[in-house]
């Protein structure tokens, strides 16, 4: 006799993971079902970086601020060490500085506060930034480490909470209670699919009415500087593109100016985050190219101009890399969140913004709230 579960995931990416923390906390029986034998995609390769200040006003803020607090729990509980926390926000332009105070007069400065240059330096002597105007430091934000994260969220699930995964394993076809796998067929009352990127299997068709790309993104790793940075770190580029910032009337004069002085950098997607691991050594990045399919390859071009944001942010030399890595996740330009409900008792979510591991746990406790209000329905 096949197992029956009450809830099968399709993905075994942040979201995914998600759904199934979110099913088993309501006494859920879950499988979750991936293709590949281990976490690969980009759940993997991002910052594990946790933001909140930035995100757009609303559901998007909310659900970081309801994500930070899954990911501290469960950081705790399963042994997932929270590599540092907070944000600076370094900016060096009178444009920026006007964002960040028209900011702070939002609800979104919740944990935020403007440090002067004499501050920063006080706080973080080893950064001299020479044209820092002023940092924007925020409180909210957690780290951790991606490729360690992710596996050992997966393991906790299955050993603390008895979910099930089936690995290198494909879903054909969804016709509840079966779901049809190249491993045979599992038995499920209700399916979450959370694919990533890929938009060419499971509900193809229904899928290619929005508006869904790719974005590929180049990302390097550092050597340790020598010291630890005092938060993740970010620079008046970040301000133009996160919606969170670039949405305030005060971004328009920053915009034209970022399209002035550093067109190049927008031409190439190019901001700047870096973050600090446990041995010390920076994750740096990103770029942004959009494409059907993007190509695999990593450009130096690209990887100069995120080196020398860093340079002119930081004001430090950087160090040399010891690492570089290509991500892609899905995009889109009309929603930061893809919910679709194809058939009864059957989910799809895909985050469209790149911001899975900041809003994720969100996202998978509002598809299994979904998912459990429509059983109520039926009865």
């Amino acid at each position: 006799m096949a197992e029956r579960f009450d809830l099968a995931v399709v993905g075994a990416g942040i979201v995914g993971l998600a759904a199934a923390l979110a099913g088993v906390k309501r006494g859920l029986r879950v499988v979750v079902i991936d293709r590949d034998a281990q976490a690969n995609g980009a759940s993997l390769r991002n910052f594990g970086f946790v933001t909140v200040s930035g995100h757009e006003r609303a559901t998007m803020w909310m659900r970081a601020r309801r994500t930070r607090e899954v990911w501290c729990e469960v950081a705790a509980a399963a042994d997932i060490p929270i590599v540092h926390r907070g944000l600076w926000m370094i900016v060096r332009r009178a444009e920026s500085l006007e964002v960040l105070r028209e900011f702070l007069a939002t609800d979104m400065a919740a944990g935020c506060r403007l440090l002067t240059p004499a501050q920063a330096r006080a706080l973080c002597p080893q950064l001299p930034a020479p044209h820092m105007r002023a940092v924007l430091e925020s409180t909210s934000e957690v780290r951790v480490e991606s490729r360690e994260a992710i596996p050992r969220l997966a393991a906790w699930l299955a050993a603390t909470h008895g979910l099930s995964f089936m690995r290198s394993t494909t879903v054909l076809s969804i016709a509840l209670p079966s779901v049809h796998t190249s491993r045979g067929v599992v038995y499920a009352k209700r399916v979450a699919v959370c694919p990533g990127d890929d938009f060419n299997g499971l509900y193809a068709g229904r899928l290619s009415h929005y508006a869904l790309t790719r974005c590929k993104l180049q990302m390097l790793r550092l050597a340790s500087p020598g010291f630890r940075l005092p938060a993740a770190l970010m620079s008046d580029l970040g301000l133009g593109r996160y919606l969170g910032y670039a949405q305030l009337p005060a971004a328009q004069a920053l915009k034209a100016r970022l399209a002035e002085e550093q067109a190049e950098h927008l031409r190439q997607g190019v901001h700047l985050i870096v973050v600090q691991s446990a041995d010390g050594s920076l994750v740096v990045g990103d770029s942004h190219h959009y494409a059907a399919t993007p190509d695999p390859f990593a450009h130096e071009e690209v990887d100069e101009l995120i080196l020398d944001e860093f340079r002119r942010a930081l004001g430090i030399e950087p160090p040399p890399v010891i690492e570089r890595w290509i991500g892609t996740y899905a995009s889109a330009t009309d929603r930061p969140v893809l919910i679709d409900a194809p058939e009864p008792n059957v989910r799809i979510a895909i985050v469209t913004s790149g911001a899975g591991a900041s809003t994720g746990f969100a996202i998978g406790e509002e598809l299994i709230e979904g998912l459990l209000a429509e059983d109520d329905g039926l009865h």
